[in-house]
């Protein structure tokens, strides 16, 4: 059973001024010590009392953690801007608007005002067993309670599932992944760019996480290259209602197209697997192909390959494949 709580545990505040300042205090509270962003999912947990950490360190004082500039042609956007300013961001609309379009159907304006993108992307799995309490593998268990013959496993993964079948909750996630996006963490005097496919990680790397921060690690920014600026793109996140909902399934495409043939392709999927869920093999069989219905019918049979639904999410099988399609064929594209 989980466990029965009563109050919102102590912990000691620290407010730093600049990266610098927090990533000392990082250093020298180590495990002990909590990053909070925008506090979204940071009060969620606190609320619950599920986690308790002994020190929380807001980064909301921390100005240049902030802003989205022009990075030859790309752009490097500070990891506490918030997701609003990351959709309504002139240079964002016209260079990467499915980042914009991800970014703008993050929950509530509400929530986005106050989220931000590092946030978004740094955000911990939604399973409600896991958020509940419960002792299952990703705390630190040996069952997932979330895979079992009476389970209640909707929301849960379909791909890639080692153990855990939690999945990961991000908008921005596919979208940075598309995009070929790298994210800046830096540890100490030290600096680390990882690319953002490489950022998440599934249960069969480590269980008990979704991306590679380690405790003293902090993500300061997220880079774009110029790479897919101005070419076709694609978001569209399937939800239960029009706000407040993760994803049931969400996708975000990129199409470099040469006239009518598509000449290379970034697809992505996510709420399918503990981490975003990259369709290699359907980028590589459209390279070369028209961007039509064929295309999308190959598309579409390719990116449900080793799927494995679970007792209550079989529903995601034909939705991925929908998706697919409507990426494929350009319906209802975003664009600037």
């Amino acid at each position: 059973m989980p466990p029965i709580r009563d109050v919102m545990p102590a912990f000691e505040l620290f407010q730093p001024a600049s990266v610098g300042d927090a990533l000392g205090i990082l250093g020298r509270h180590g495990a002990d010590a909590w990053v909070m962003a925008g506090g979204m999912d940071t009060f969620d947990w606190l609320k619950d009392r599920i986690r308790k950490p002994k020190v929380v360190v807001d980064l909301g004082m921390v100005d240049e953690l902030r802003g989205i500039k022009d990075a030859s042609g790309g752009l490097e956007i500070g990891a506490m801007t918030t997701l609003t300013t990351v959709a309504n961001n002139p240079l964002v609309k016209e260079r990467f608007p499915l980042l914009a379009a991800a970014a703008l159907i993050v929950a509530s304006p509400q929530i986005r005002n106050q989220g931000t993108v590092g946030g978004n992307v740094s955000q911990d799995a939604r399973c409600w067993y896991y958020r509940a309490g419960w002792p299952c593998y990703r705390a630190g268990g040996n069952i997932c309670y979330a895979d079992t013959p009476t389970s209640i496993n909707r929301e849960h993964a379909i791909f890639n599932a080692d153990r855990c079948v939690a999945v990961n909750p991000s908008d921005t996630a596919p979208a940075l992944i598309a995009l070929d996006a790298e994210f800046v963490i830096k540890r100490g005097g030290a600096e680390r760019v990882v690319p953002a496919r490489e950022f998440f990680v599934g249960p069969g790397i480590d269980i008990t996480r979704l991306t590679v921060l380690q405790p003293g690690d902090l993500l300061t920014a997220i880079r774009i290259p110029a790479t897919w600026a101005g070419k076709a793109h694609y978001f569209e996140k399937v939800r239960d209602r029009q706000v407040w909902d993760f994803a049931l399934v969400n996708i975000a495409a990129t199409l470099n197209m040469s006239g009518s043939t598509i000449s290379d392709a970034r697809m992505v999927v996510n709420g399918v697997a503990a981490e975003p869920y990259r369709l290699d093999a359907v980028e590589a069989a459209i390279k070369g192909k028209a961007r039509d219905k064929a295309t999308a019918d190959l598309a579409a049979d390719l990116a449900v390959q080793g799927a494995v639904p679970l007792r209550h999410n079989a529903y995601k099988v034909p939705l991925v494949k929908a998706l697919v399609k409507r990426a494929i064929r350009g319906e209802a594209e975003w664009t600037s």
